[in-house]
Formats: C-alpha cells, structure tokens, sequence
C-alpha cells in the first residue's frame, strides 16, 4: 500500500513539473485563452498611440501590395485576425511558440493576407508585408513565423523563429514606424504592446 501511494505521489509530482514546462497561455482582454478557432482584434494598449492593426499599401497613392499597419484612430479597431501555431493540434495559443497570424479577410490584391517579415529596400528596414503562405515549418516558410511574448502585464510580438535549426534568422521586436503618415509594423527597438479582443 505504501509503495503504491509512493509511486502516486511521484507520478502527480513529477507529472505537475512537466506540465508547468509547457509556455503560458496567451490570454485575451477578458482572461481567456487565445483559440486557434476564433478570431481576434490586435489593439495597442497605449491609448491615443493609434488602432488596431490592418492592412494597407505603404502609401496613399498605390492599392498594391499591401503591409500590415496600425489604424490612424483609436477608434478603429482593424482588421479580425487569427493564429495559427506550429504545433496546429495544440488548440491553444501560448507565449513564445511560432505561428502564422492571418487576417481574416479578403482583399483586391493578388496575394493572401498572412503575415511574412520583408526587407524594405528604400527604408532600409524590415516591415511585415501580407502574403506569406501558411505551415510548412522550415527554411522555405522562415520569414512567415511569429511570437507573442509577455511584455509587463501585456504582449507584443516578436520575430525569431525557431522552426529552423540550421537558420540564422534576425531576430527583434516588432513596434510601429512612421513614414509618409503610415503607421507600419516593422522591427524595432520600441515594441508595439498589444492586448487581444475577441472578433
């Protein structure tokens, strides 16, 4: 009896110590858990700093292609969107593990609407650009993936793929730049911190 009640008690300890290894959820405005079957506002925390994230062009005078950028207006809250980890049986989104994130939606410009890190030649910047294409974790697919991770009591996303062994991505925070009036996701060294609203 002893033994038994020996071996159970190892059992649910250790097997608390390998569960509590597994990365956080990440959690929306209202404390739940972000699903990999609902969509989601992406919305800054800091108010009067702009509004959720969209897509547009990089500038007023062409319709195509198009990059992801934050709405000029509080008010607005972008764009629905949805993610898509590496590990899809997972159901849960949780900090610091790759992922597609996706607009949820349909556009005129002949390319999807997922996320992919670009260099921007003339900026001399990388931006995140629509139309990256979705799973295949590896080298081919490496500027599709992104993270959230906890930044204070919030999130922020990051670019630092891990579903290549052999790659030496760049890697940084992902934060707003400003150029021609345009609000655009890009790398930086000041972080876009963001909470999830359910869509």
């Amino acid at each position: 009896m002893k033994t038994a009640l020996f071996l159970a008690f190892t059992f649910l300890f250790f097997g608390s110590s390998i569960a509590s290894d597994e990365p956080e959820a990440v959690l929306d405005i209202s404390g739940q858990g972000l699903r990999t079957d609902a969509d989601y506002y992406v919305l800054p925390v800091v108010r009067g700093r702009g509004g959720g994230l969209t897509l547009d062009s990089a500038d007023n005078e062409t319709l195509c292609p198009l990059f992801v950028v934050q709405e000029q207006l509080e008010v607005d809250t972008g764009l629905p969107l949805y993610f898509s980890p590496v590990n899809v049986e997972q159901g849960v989104i949780r900090e610091s593990t790759d992922l597609n994130v996706i607009f949820n939606a349909s556009t005129l410009c002949i390319q999807g609407t997922l996320w992919s890190l670009v260099y921007d030649e003339p900026l001399q910047k990388f931006v995140v650009a629509a139309g990256g294409a979705a799973g295949n974790p590896g080298r081919e697919t490496l500027n599709n993936w992104f993270k959230i991770e906890k930044f204070d009591d919030d999130y922020k996303f990051i670019f630092c793929p891990a579903v290549c062994d052999t790659c030496r991505p760049v890697c940084g925070d992902l934060g707003v730049i400003i150029v021609n009036g345009i609000r655009r996701l890009a790398l930086t060294d000041d972080p876009l911190k963001v909470m999830f609203r359910r869509a």
